[in-house]
């Protein structure tokens, strides 16, 4: 008997199903797969799924598995050869299913009786159901870039929008649609001007020009930015100070917060170490905690003063730890020191990392960064209410193609609805790696499977010799840029940075890029499916009544084109070939006991059961394929 259990790894989302157990063995991949798309879908619509699925698996052997699916390859031959007799006999037998129900009426409906109509109500309500939704999800993302044209103030000129900068920092509001940028530095000095982006608008505002003189902080780069979205208030710590301007007061690490509903700044803490905080530090990494009302910050260099008497190891330099900030009551806590060891609990401080707060498991996710001369390419989560460190990674298998490449500028974002971390790799701050190999690469890490996937990479050779329209279709590599992203619309945000120029060392950007990840909808797949029930009745039609199939193509099966797509367009104006052929003209798909429009249609059926789950459909295998010859 089959006992359902689950077991979290430590920092990684609860599975949305359970895996099934015995205590004697585990069942089969191809059984386990066959249940990923029911946990997607409304119950009710899957019920008889549900009973399917635990029917078969109840009294689970590898033996009798093994002769369950030669049964239904069997089952599955006989239909296809409508050897009817045959198949229902061996049903009977057996008392096997070959399918789920709804793909049995299926059937009946498209190959036996033609039910064309009905054939796409069927589907329609599978897709309203959510039958569909683990095809989807097993789709690669396609990046879609757009660069952002900002409406422009009449008499404001470029004032109207942010300079050239990198090293800033960028929230977003996802409530509001709103984005925040603060700071940075544009080649020459330090900026303090405060940007508010309005997608709905497609404005720029200043919020200010120097929040210094409005009781904010200074100008400064490579600080920190967060966002508490339910109490509309935004965080900043820490900057890069110039050696030649350090000194025992400039070295006192700040603390503000802005309130977006009144637009004022309060300054938390003159010095953060003093209050049992981090020292001031940069390039070192920030994220809020709306729900607890915390703050986490790790990493990040330590400045201190050259030469200074409590700086022993001035040669040497020095990171920060792990600490949490108590919003609501202020104050700090270490929770790990920077450590070298290589304990289970131990983690290493670094600068140039990526650190994400995932606020449905409640983890950190830490991956990539720099650490004196050397590159880093763990990966590890820290569970903030058990404060456990669970290693995903230590970045010493060889499998460099498989992870995103270290030495280059990351930034990453996280969606905790889809349990997914995306990372964007750009250029390498490392002048000698610089010039060779420079290029843009999206990764995507699935946190519930534990792997990454590159779902665009674009070479810079492909870019030696580039054209207005090349440059106008993504931004180029760089490094200090921001990203940010808008998990509600699922949209990504890129501002400025720097492009490595070495015949421009002071040159910044300030393009405005967004970016959507884009998969098949839902409404895509019905529309899809639809067209190719149509496109076949069309072709059923044209060989009886051409007449009529004319009439068909220039309205029903019209409608379901998408016009803008040319490969579409074109296979539309090729189906009016079929007005002219004979029936000796068409294909034949190697069912020489069959005739031909049986044969069509269950092609077809074949193509739609594609985009069921696993669960519901016959083997994907057929007999023949097991004789050798």
């Amino acid at each position: 008997m089959w006992r359902c259990k689950y077991q979290r790894r430590q920092g990684q989302a609860k599975p949305e199903q359970n895996a099934l157990t015995d205590s004697a063995c585990a069942a089969p991949k191809c059984c386990l797969g066959r249940m990923d798309g029911l946990s997607q879908s409304p119950l009710g619509t899957l019920k008889g799924s549900c009973v399917w699925i635990t029917l078969h698996l109840r009294s689970w052997s590898p033996v009798k598995y093994r002769e369950q699916e030669a049964i239904r390859l069997c089952l599955k031959h006989f239909r296809q050869h409508n050897y009817t007799e045959a198949f229902e006999s061996l049903q009977k037998k057996t008392k096997i299913a070959l399918e789920h129900p709804m793909l049995t009426d299926l059937h009946d409906k498209l190959v036996l009786k033609g039910d064309f109509d009905a054939c796409e109500e069927l589907i329609e309500k599978a897709v309203n159901d959510g039958l569909f939704n683990q095809y989807i999800s097993q789709q690669e993302y396609k990046p879609r870039w757009s660069q952002i044209i900002p409406k422009s103030t009449k008499g404001d000129g470029e004032d109207n929008r942010p300079g050239m900068r990198g090293g800033h920092q960028m929230v977003i509001d996802v409530q509001t649609e709103t984005v925040y940028l603060f700071g940075g530095w544009d080649g020459t000095q330090d900026l303090a001007d405060f940007w508010a982006y309005s997608v709905k608008e497609n404005q720029w505002t200043c919020i200010s020009r120097d929040t210094e003189k409005e009781n904010g902080p200074s100008a400064r780069s490579c600080h920190k930015m967060c966002i508490d979205i339910q109490r509309r208030q935004i965080y900043t710590l820490g900057r890069y100070l110039d050696s030649s301007v350090r000194n025992s007061k400039s070295l006192k690490s700040d603390f503000y917060r802005y309130d977006i509903d009144t637009n004022t700044w309060m300054l938390l803490s003159e010095d953060t170490a003093a209050d049992g905080g981090p020292k001031l530090v940069f390039d070192h990494q920030m994220c809020m905690d709306s729900e607890k009302h915390m703050i986490y910050t790790f990493g990040g260099r330590i400045l201190t003063c050259n030469g200074s008497v409590d700086d022993s190891r001035a040669s040497e330099p020095q990171f920060s730890g792990l600490f949490a900030f108590n919003c609501q009551c202020q104050t700090w806590k270490l929770l790990r020191e920077d450590s070298c060891n290589a304990g289970p609990e131990d983690i290493q401080s670094r600068i140039g990392h990526c650190m994400l707060f995932h606020s449905k498991n409640r983890c950190l996710y830490v991956f990539g960064g720099q650490r004196s001369k050397t590159y880093l390419n763990d990966f590890f989560s820290y569970d903030v209410d058990s404060d456990h460190v669970d290693i995903i990674s230590d970045g010493t298998k060889k499998d460099s193609g498989m992870v995103p490449m270290t030495g280059f500028t990351q930034r990453a974002t996280i969606d905790p609805e889809l349990n997914e971390i995306h990372v964007l790799s750009g250029l390498s701050k490392d002048k000698e790696k610089r010039e060779e190999n420079v290029r843009n690469s999206f990764w995507i890490y699935d946190i519930v499977r534990n792997s990454w996937s590159c779902v665009y990479k674009n070479d810079q050779a492909a870019k030696d010799n580039p054209t207005k329209s090349l440059q106008e279709e993504e931004p180029c590599p760089r490094f200090a840029h921001q990203l940010v992203y808008d998990e509600l619309h699922k949209v990504h945000y890129l501002f400025g940075g720097n492009p490595g120029k070495s015949c421009s060392p002071k040159m910044r950007l300030d393009d405005f890029w967004s970016l959507k990840l884009c998969r098949p909808s839902k409404d895509y797949l019905l529309r899809h499916c639809k067209y190719l029930i149509r496109k076949h009745r069309f072709e059923e039609k044209a060989q009886m009544d051409p007449l009529s199939a004319l009439k068909y193509l220039q309205n029903d099966l019209y409608i379901t084109v998408d016009h803008s797509d040319p490969e579409e367009t074109k296979e539309f104006q090729l189906l009016a070939s079929a007005l002219f052929k004979s029936g000796s003209d068409f294909t034949a798909l190697g069912f020489s006991d069959v005739d031909h429009t049986y044969a069509q249609r269950t092609q077809l059926f074949d193509t739609l059961v594609n985009f069921f789950p696993d669960s519901m459909t016959p083997p994907k295998g057929n007999l023949v394929d097991l004789i050798t010859l």
